[in-house]
C-alpha cells in the first residue's frame, strides 16, 4: 500500500519464451539521458460489434510500419480480444506483454488497459543483456517495477504502470502509465482525482518523470484543465496549440445521444520528457453482416489513436 492506492505488482509475459520474469525494482539518481522512443495509444472499443475483428485491423494499422512503435498502450481490451492479439504472431515475435495471463486484471470489469513493449528496445534484467541486443544510442532499456494501481473510481479504473530504465543511466527511472479515466459527465470528480494522483505518483522519490497516455475521457472544459492543473506537459497543445482542429479523437463525424461533440477524449501527458512529434490515427471501416441487408459500416473504434514520439 503506498498513501491510499493500492499497488498490485505484476510479472511480465514474454510470449516468445512463455516464461514469466518478475520486473526487478531500481533505485534513481538524476544523470543526463538523450534516447528517443515512439508510442501508441488507442482505445479499441468494447462494446460495439465484432470487436476481435476491429481490434485485428487497429493492430494491423499499427504495425503495418515502416517501424514499428516501441511501445503500445491500449485500452478497454476484452478477454476474447486479448486472446486474439495473443495469438498473433507479430505480437508474440516483436513484443513484450504486460500481465497478459493474470486473469486478476479483469475481476469485476468487463475490459483492461493492456501494454505492449518492444522487444527490441526493451528488457527484463541486467543478466538479460546479451551481446547481440545492442540498440541505436545504446542498449536495450530494463524494465523496473511493473503494476496497476486502484484509483478512485465509479467504474473501477484503475492504471498500468511500468518503469523503465534507460541504458545510458542505469540509476534513472522513468515511468509510463496506461490510463482509461473514468467515463461520462457525472464522474468528473474522479477524473479530477485520478489526474492528481497520476501526477503525484510521477514526482515520488526515485522517478525523474514519464507519460500519462490512453482515454482521458476529457469531454468538458473542467477537463481540458486538469493537466495543466497538474503542471503536467499536454503533448498535442505544446505541439499544435490548443485550437488545432485536427486533435480531436472522439465523437468524430457522429451525433452522440449524450448531445456530446467531438473532443480530444485521448491524451498524451508528460513530465521530464521532450515531446518531438505526435500525430492522429484515424480509423478505416469495417462492415458488419446484416441478414437480408446491406451490410452496415461501422469504424473500427469510435476513438482515433495517437501516435507521439519523445526524448528521455
Amino acid at each position: 500500500m503506498t498513501g491510499s492506492r493500492l499497488w498490485r505488482t505484476l510479472s511480465v509475459f514474454d510470449r516468445s519464451t512463455r516464461s514469466w520474469v518478475r520486473a526487478i525494482p531500481l533505485q534513481n539518481t538524476q544523470s543526463q539521458v538523450t534516447q528517443r522512443l515512439s508510442l501508441i495509444s488507442w482505445n479499441i472499443d468494447a462494446f460495439s460489434s465484432r470487436p476481435v475483428s476491429r481490434a485485428k485491423l487497429i493492430l494491423g494499422h499499427i504495425l503495418k510500419g515502416p517501424k514499428l512503435p516501441d511501445v503500445i498502450f491500449l485500452q478497454e481490451i476484452t478477454p476474447d480480444v486479448r486472446t486474439s492479439l495473443l495469438n498473433d504472431v507479430r505480437v508474440r515475435d516483436a513484443f513484450l506483454a504486460t500481465d497478459l495471463e493474470d486473469q486478476t486484471s479483469f475481476e469485476d470489469v468487463p475490459f483492461t488497459t493492456m501494454t505492449l513493449l518492444s522487444r527490441a528496445r526493451f528488457a527484463f534484467g541486467l543478466d538479460s543483456q546479451k551481446e547481440g541486443d545492442r540498440i541505436e544510442g545504446g542498449e536495450k532499456f530494463m524494465l523496473g517495477r511493473v503494476s496497476r494501481v486502484t484509483l478512485p473510481s465509479k467504474y473501477r479504473r484503475d492504471a498500468l504502470y511500468v518503469d523503465i530504465v534507460p541504458p545510458t543511466a542505469p540509476g534513472t527511472v522513468f515511468r509510463f502509465i496506461n490510463v482509461h479515466l473514468d467515463s461520462l459527465g457525472d464522474t468528473l470528480h474522479y477524473r479530477a482525482q485520478q489526474m492528481e494522483i497520476l501526477a503525484n505518483v510521477l514526482r515520488e522519490p526515485g522517478c525523474s518523470g514519464g507519460i500519462i497516455a490512453g482515454d482521458f475521457n476529457a469531454i468538458s472544459p473542467e477537463d481540458d484543465r486538469l493537466v495543466d492543473k497538474n503542471e503536467l506537459v499536454d503533448a498535442w497543445v505544446a505541439l499544435h496549440g490548443r485550437a488545432d482542429p485536427d486533435g480531436a479523437t472522439w465523437g468524430i463525424g457522429v451525433e452522440r445521444q449524450e448531445g456530446l461533440g467531438s473532443g480530444r477524449s485521448d491524451k498524451v501527458a508528460t513530465m521530464g520528457l521532450k515531446v518531438n512529434e505526435m500525430e492522429v490515427l484515424r480509423p478505416g471501416p469495417i462492415e458488419v453482416p446484416r441478414p437480408g441487408e446491406k451490410p452496415l459500416k461501422i469504424s473500427w473504434s469510435d476513438h482515433c489513436g495517437l501516435r507521439c514520439t519523445f526524448t528521455i
